[in-house]
């Protein structure tokens, strides 16, 4: 079974930029094979790592509450099915699903139930399942997703931030999801962050790093370059690797 990894926080943070940068580290240290899912509603991080994509799990889920979409002479498992396999974006270096939107109204239990054993099946055929999630952790904490054995939580350089972040840790214990490393990043640094040591340790979470304000980050996403491609000068990719090391990631 591939080892899911996790990155949480709110909007802003630089969660999706760690996600795609965490994917690069992995194959630049050839680690294995990668499976990325972009779980956040506000669903980017193709953008991030330069590939398009057509479909998003949220479509397909939606479609099997309507029977006319299902193709006369098909049973609902093998559409869904299909259509989850379609949805997979394949590249040399890793593969991509994308989840989409919240679900609306109405029951989701049993497509979501197929979704849950579809991303199961598929982890036996990867290394590394890197997840770009969202605060709520809505898909691992309705367990879509399992067995996430690394989060990395992130947060900017606020009190604010870092509080939020405190309290997603909280959602992991209210919820007992059996998360072995939890982590807390602090992004988006100017200088010293000193001030903010108390609201960092009474957060609970150990203090993997900190990544500082990088203007090439501001300027490839101005220009819609994907984030993937930043050089390996930038001061975001050299502070994403080192606390990928010290983890041991």
């Amino acid at each position: 079974m591939a080892r899911h990894i996790a990155v949480a926080g709110k909007g802003g943070t630089g969660k999706t930029t760690f996600a795609a940068l965490l994917i690069r580290y992995l194959i630049e240290q050839h680690r294995g094979s990668i499976l990325a899912v972009d779980a956040d509603p506000n669903a980017n991080l193709n953008e991030a790592l330069g590939v398009k994509i057509d479909t998003v799990i949220a479509d397909i889920l939606d479609a099997t509450k309507n029977p006319k979409a299902i193709p006369e002479g098909m049973s609902k498992d093998i559409f869904v099915q299909y259509q989850l396999a379609q949805a997979m974006i394949e590249t040399k270096d890793f593969d991509l699903l994308t989840m989409g939107r919240p679900q609306g109204p109405g029951c989701y239990c049993y497509p979501n139930d197929l979704l849950r054993n579809h991303l199961e099946t598929l982890s036996d055929n990867y290394d590394y399942m890197v997840i770009d999630s969202e605060a709520g952790l809505e898909h691992i904490s309705r367990r879509i997703i399992q067995d996430v054995s690394d989060l990395f939580i992130m947060s900017d350089a606020s009190a604010r931030g870092i509080r939020s972040a405190g309290r997603v840790r909280e959602l992991v214990w209210e919820l007992q999801l059996p998360i072995k490393n939890l982590y807390l990043i602090v992004t988006k640094i100017t200088g010293d962050i000193t001030p903010l040591q108390g609201e960092i340790e009474r957060t609970g979470l150990p203090l993997a790093g900190v990544i500082p304000h990088d203007e090439q980050v501001a300027d490839y996403d101005i220009n819609s370059r994907p984030l993937f491609d930043l050089p390996a000068t930038s001061i975001s990719v050299q502070a994403v690797n080192s606390i990928l090391a010290r983890c041991q990631i």
